[in-house]
């Protein structure tokens, strides 16, 4: 049997998550195993019934069922993905969570649970992974532009976005002597429905689109990928 490969997409419902699992299934690229993180919803469905409906490479797709908020559950996702996968060669650390309030207005367990999902649950599936003996050929990790400037009504998702960028650094760093590398990507306005939350009033036609960044990530994974080195990759139009 060739030697497998696999993706984990974590967020991988729909979005730029969605788009970048879509990617990989479509491209003859090496990857065997497609590892999608996502919360059970009829949204995560659907994007499995298109993969299954278009895998011209015979891809296996391994949905694992998980609210990243909730670090226990992540782990046991996590040593059950190494027990049936055995390793996770490329980590996209995608998934996120905001409800954009005034500063006076922000509940501490909403700016808890913004954390959870953004900052610590990246942390928590790289460490659990490495505690677990695997070692990574590549890691990126979905920051925002709203992580490098603070903006009104957006306090815990600027803050979330921020702390990852800089973990993101220190990543980069310590992870090297495994011959890991790690890309921190900072989108600018895309549309998802995270930006429908933050943006309500906005024409999604206008902004860039999840599979504009689904193709960035692609392009990180191939040898023209191995000369970006950016500790963080703005993309935007």
């Amino acid at each position: 049997m060739s030697e497998r490969r696999s993706v984990l997409i974590t967020g991988a419902s729909k979005g730029i998550g969605a788009a970048t699992a879509e990617r990989f299934m479509a491209a003859d690229n090496g990857v065997t195993d497609l590892i999608l993180l996502a919360r059970e919803s009829a949204e995560f469905t659907a994007t499995q019934e298109r993969l299954h409906a278009g895998n011209p490479h015979g891809k296996a797709i391994r949905p694992y069922y998980v609210d990243l908020a909730d670090r226990a559950r992540t782990v046991g996702v996590l040593k059950d993905v190494m027990a049936e996968v055995g390793r996770v060669d490329i980590l996209v650390n995608n998934a996120g969570y905001t409800s954009p309030r005034a500063f006076q207005q922000v509940e501490f367990a909403d700016f808890e649970r913004t954390m959870a999902v953004n900052l610590y649950a990246p942390f928590t599936l790289v460490q659990e992974l490495l505690h677990n003996g695997n070692t990574f050929e590549l890691i990126v990790n979905i920051a925002s532009t709203a992580g490098m400037a603070g903006r009104p009504g957006w306090l815990t998702y600027s803050a979330s976005k921020a702390a990852l960028i800089t973990m993101s650094e220190v990543m980069k760093e310590e992870l090297a002597i495994y011959g890991t590398r790690v890309v921190c990507i900072s989108p600018g306005r895309c549309a998802t429905d995270l930006r429908k939350t933050l943006a309500p009033d906005e024409d999604p036609t206008t902004i860039m689109q999840p599979e504009d960044v689904a193709g960035v990530i692609e392009m990180l994974t191939t040898d023209v990928g191995r000369f970006v080195d950016s500790r963080n990759l703005v993309v935007r139009l």
